[in-house]
């Protein structure tokens, strides 16, 4: 995407909560998850097309903020592990490290763990850290990258993907499609919407919560295949279409607290060579022994919720995008604190919670963007904050307008943040960086609630502010780890 101007408002939805909240592993979304679905679907496609059993060598070339961080986000990992078949929700991680050290050490690997090729990395996987794009005459997005599939004779198939943040990716087609706004992935709901001025007017028409507009708009999209929704228990065959989306939901919340349950009792250290200890269990424990005694307790426990997940993360265990990898923290975290220290905490508040975090992170995706290599961590954490303020709001009973005022303060405060991982690895400041987002989250809630008047800022302002902001921020401070504290911290 060019670095001016601002993208045009769609009049259209064609993002699900369950494209925001999905399952997959650390321990970045736009430099693990997005870049193993871009291989998945290369290889696929060949396989569609009937040539995969033609290939004789597959080479992949990485970009921009790919290149430069990618060893530290195991984005060298998840492109081997698309390649041979494997998917971001359903790969076990206790045998990523087999699979892998199979591919190093007899240097073959299997597309669609089926046709062996001969795959060397120093080779075959190449990382361009003086190229910002792969194509230098055509910016785009920093997270560029191209496969390259060969027979004997030549090129067999060529394809350029961008991972836009939060797992999604687009081909370059796609990608020159919404720069054009000509997309043609517009999906049929009953109340789209294009910005939070639309949305709260379509909710008032209504009469309805904005929780209750984005179930209805879900429970359109049931018939879309397109879109994976996590597994659920129970009759869900005979469930009526609401019930269905409210079950796929919660079981979202269950892997998002199976979750902060590793990452609460998980010790060690994190991989990747800093030698960050993980701190949550500590932490944890002393809640336990001491919080009675301090009235901040339940502050104290957001942070470590946030932080467990985001140790779970970095170590490449299973989690939820909210919506990306590295802010997967927040929305769990606010989860916790609804359900553990509100008197008001009931099932259909929890889901209320989603659906209108949901419904604010929508209105980023579509109009600004999710991904730390195009805005910085305002991006990420800030949208995740956003999010969990207007959705606490919503959990709580607060109106339409607390919503979007409370999504409002909360990004209006996590402007201009940068994206600057120390090491090239999601730990260092991104741990802490959740559970400070989560706070703020729950801050912003309260003076939203709080408040009886009007405000002079609206939540489309701050978004479009935001993204321009990002816009506008030197590309070393956007997960490149050519910046910041990436620069000026000693790794050890």
């Amino acid at each position: 995407m060019g670095q001016s101007g601002h993208r045009a408002y769609n009049n259209f939805v064609n993002t699900s909560l369950f494209e925001l909240f999905k399952i997959g592993i650390g321990p970045s979304s736009s430099h693990t998850v997005g870049p193993m679905r871009a291989a998945l679907r290369f290889v696929q496609s060949l396989d569609l097309a009937e040539q995969l059993d033609r290939v004789e060598r597959v080479t992949v070339n990485l970009y921009g903020s790919l290149a430069l961080t990618g060893h530290g986000h195991g984005t060298d990992r998840a492109i081997l592990l698309g390649l041979m078949g494997e998917a971001p929700d359903t790969v076990d991680p206790s045998v990523i490290d087999a699979e892998l050290a199979a591919v190093r050490d007899t240097g073959t690997l299997y597309l669609l763990d089926r046709e062996a090729i001969p795959f060397v990395e120093a080779n075959d996987l190449l990382f361009h850290r003086d190229q910002m794009y792969p194509d230098a005459e055509q910016p785009t997005h920093p997270n560029g990258m191209r496969f390259t599939a060969f027979t004997q004779e030549g090129i067999l198939a060529q394809e350029i993907f961008y991972s836009v943040g939060g797992g999604f990716i687009l081909s370059s087609e796609q990608f020159e499609a919404q720069l054009a706004n000509t997309s043609t992935t517009a999906r049929s709901v009953p109340f789209p919407f294009s910005s939070a001025a639309e949305l709260l007017r379509i909710a008032t028409e209504n009469r309805i919560g904005i929780a209750e507009l984005l179930l209805a708009n879900e429970v359109a999209l049931l018939a879309d295949e397109s879109i994976t929704r996590p597994s659920t228990t129970g009759d869900s065959e005979t469930a009526s279409p609401e019930e269905r989306v409210k079950q796929s939901i919660l079981s979202l919340w269950r892997t998002m607290r199976q979750c902060t349950e590793r990452g609460l009792a998980t010790e060690g250290i994190l991989p990747g060579g800093l030698n960050v200890r993980r701190r949550a269990p500590r932490l944890a424990r002393r809640l336990e022994t001491e919080g009675a005694r301090d009235p901040l307790a339940p502050l104290d426990w957001v942070t470590v919720y946030a932080m467990a997940v985001n140790e779970e993360n970095a170590a490449g265990g299973r989690v939820v995008t909210a919506p990306t990898n590295g802010a997967a923290g927040v929305i769990p975290a606010i989860a916790h604190y609804y359900q553990r220290f509100t008197s008001e905490a009931s099932d259909e508040g929890l889901l209320r919670y989603f659906l209108t975090a949901a419904a604010i992170g929508i209105l980023y995706k579509e109009n600004a963007s999710i991904s730390g290599a195009e805005v910085g961590c305002q991006g990420e954490v800030g949208v995740a904050c956003s999010m969990a303020a207007g959705g606490l709001v919503a959990a709580l009973g607060g109106t339409n307008q607390q919503v979007e005022h409370a999504a409002e303060i909360a990004m209006e405060h996590n402007l201009g943040m940068t994206c600057d991982p120390i090491g090239g690895l999601v730990q260092i400041p991104c741990i802490e960086r959740n559970g400070m987002g989560a706070v703020k989250a729950i801050n912003a809630a309260r003076m939203a609630m709080h408040e009886t008047g009007g405000h002079k800022l609206s939540l489309d302002q701050v978004i479009a502010t935001m993204y321009q902001t990002g816009l506008d921020m030197q590309s070393r401070y956007k997960e490149t780890s050519l910046a910041g504290l990436a620069l000026n911290v000693i790794e050890c």
